[in-house]
């Protein structure tokens, strides 16, 4: 990853020698990373002055930072037989790599000179290409310094160690405050990891300061839709796209792709075919648009070819496979599907659990969990009950699963999910879905804590208890 300084090295001393008069540049607009504005002023400035090589560097770097790869590229391209400009293919390989053209960044690559920037879009092409001995080799390279270690932590999200990021997010924020884009990267964690209201959270830190930030918006719209509902989360996103940048096109198909997951479905048809290949994401939701028509035979060939490498892979795949296997009385298809639950997770536990959670029958789940608590197996199974059931409102077997969690590890998201679920509880409770009596062995389950917010939420129990006439 390329980090810009939050503020340039020699700003003061910009200030202190600026004229009154100072004539307002690009680069005053670049400093202050309006990239839009720099456009404007470097075109017109172009305009004036043909064939100005620094104006036109100016110009990809500022195409490259909306996210106008294509263009940057474009630029960078044409003065690609310029010998004497620094950085010019390490640049124009940022733009290939960014366009999905990995051969031509290798390529490119070849050409630049040996650079910390080199080594990490090697080690990031690597990864790309399924290069394992390179990947660790350009591993090895990496140094103790803070874009090299983004880059290991974006690694880390890519490969689905959610955790191993986050702890590197952490370790960077102690000496490094002012990088508030920590908050953001460490809320995606939590938000794939399924903490929905830690990732909430995290991100009214930086809310605070960028509250236009196209990729803050998006995330706060999948947490609203995951703790909500897809109104809640539409309505965010429509507050983005009336306020972006037409020259802001990164998040155009993340934008697309979104909207059609939080109209469950609608459009569909129309907006994801062409992103199969851009969004990971949109090939797995529209095969499951097609499960959901009946189409299972173009489910299959959209998911035949696909390598899963999280358990929502491996558990879609391996529903395709049964389903098209049962159609066409195809006993080794089945058992395709079937060897691909028994990989999802170190074990085959973690896809015993899902089926059975899915189905409304935590408590299924909670007795296998006791059956095997002291085994290697029990730490997944005790996580998929409580971020499952959580999700699927089964929120008192979810509680005791946070519980149990945050006795053996005093992690915050632990509390957090645990307090989430109580109060789900207790609103079941209170709207009659639960047994009354149940509000005692809630409490009971918060004093488990040791959070200061525990008591708060009792004192709130024991009051609607003492109204309803009901012992605790």
């Amino acid at each position: 990853m390329i980090l810009s300084r939050v503020k340039p090295a020699v700003e003061q001393q910009l200030e202190k020698t600026k004229p009154v008069n100072h004539k307002i540049t690009a680069k005053d607009f670049i400093e202050k990373r309006d990239y839009t504005g720099a456009l404007t002023i470097l075109k017109f400035d172009i305009e004036k002055s043909k064939q100005d090589v620094e104006l036109e560097l100016w110009l990809a770097y500022c195409y490259f930072h909306l996210g106008d790869y294509n263009n940057a590229m474009l630029i960078y391209k044409n003065h690609s037989k310029n010998s004497g400009i620094k950085h010019l293919f390490v640049n124009l390989a940022c733009c290939y790599f960014y366009l999905g053209m990995y051969p031509e960044a290798e390529e490119v690559l070849g050409k630049s000179d040996i650079s910390d920037v080199k080594i990490r879009l090697q080690f990031h092409l690597s990864h790309k290409q399924g290069d394992e001995k390179k990947l660790m080799e350009y591993h090895e390279l990496l140094a103790d310094v803070v874009e090299d270690q983004l880059s290991l932590a974006a690694i880390h999200y890519l490969r689905s160690h959610y955790q191993e990021a986050i702890d590197i997010y952490k370790k960077l924020m102690i000496n490094n405050r002012h990088f508030l884009a920590l908050n953001v990267y460490m809320a995606l964690c939590y938000y794939k990891l399924d903490f929905y209201d830690v990732s909430q959270e995290i991100l009214d830190v930086y809310m605070k300061k960028y509250p236009d930030s196209m990729i803050l918006t998006n995330l706060k719209a999948c947490n609203l839709y995951k703790l909500y509902d897809g109104k809640a989360a539409e309505s965010e996103l429509k507050n983005l796209i009336a306020r972006r940048s037409s020259t802001f096109k990164f998040c155009e198909d993340l934008i697309k792709h979104n909207m059609v997951v939080f109209r469950e479905g609608e459009g569909a048809l129309q907006v994801l075919p062409a992103l199969v290949d851009i969004l990971p994401e949109a090939r797995l939701n529209l095969v499951i648009y097609y499960l959901k028509q009946g189409e299972n035979e173009e489910a299959y060939e959209l998911i035949k070819d696909l390598e899963p490498a999280i358990p929502q892979e491996y558990i879609l795949k391996a529903i395709v496979n049964v389903v098209v296997g049962q159609e066409k009385g195809d006993t080794k298809q089945i058992d395709n599907g079937q060897s691909l639950f028994n990989m999802v997770g170190s074990s085959s536990s973690e896809c015993d659990t899902i089926p059975v959670i899915m189905n409304k029958k935590s408590q299924s789940a909670w007795d296998l969990y006791l059956k095997i608590e002291n085994s290697q197996d029990s730490l997944i199974i005790l996580q998929s009950i409580a971020n499952d059931c959580y999700k699927t409102n089964q929120f008192w077997q979810s509680a005791k699963a946070f519980d149990m969690l945050e006795r053996l590890d005093l992690l915050p998201e632990y509390w957090e999910g645990k307090r989430g679920a109580c109060a789900g509880i207790f609103q079941q409770i209170v709207l009659g879905n639960q047994p009354q009596d149940q509000i005692a062995d809630v409490i009971h389950l918060l004093r488990n804590s040791a959070n200061p917010q525990v008591e708060q939420m009792i004192k709130m129990m024991k009051k609607w208890a003492k109204n309803n006439k009901i012992v605790v």
